[in-house]
């Protein structure tokens, strides 16, 4: 669980980055869950956007996420959902070193 400061740091992070997974009409598939899984394992902080033409709730998406991948969500804003979780792999943390240094 992230604390309010945890929090606040990742969006900040956040703000600049660009969507990497985008939902459509295919709406929350297989493929989907790999490649979110993938980019948090290789950037620990994403964002994922839902797309028009999708019928899938963000609210729904992010607890699906959360429960199967085992990410946080960091923020959901209108169809763009920001999700954290740290690396397995040691040379990708870059990121949660830092969010683990933020005091609790």
């Amino acid at each position: 669980m992230l604390t309010s400061k945890q929090r606040a740091f990742l969006k900040s992070e956040a703000h600049t980055l660009k969507p990497i997974v985008q939902i459509g009409k295919n709406g929350l598939n297989d493929q989907i869950k790999t490649s979110v899984r993938n980019a948090l394992d290789a950037r620990e902080l994403i964002k994922v956007t839902l797309l028009q033409n999708t019928d899938e709730d963000i609210y729904e998406v992010a607890e699906i996420l959360e429960e199967e991948i085992g990410c946080d969500t960091v923020l959901k804003i209108g169809r763009i959902l920001i999700l954290y979780k740290e690396s397995a792999k040691k040379e990708n943390r870059k990121l949660s070193p830092k969010v683990k240094a933020i005091n609790k």
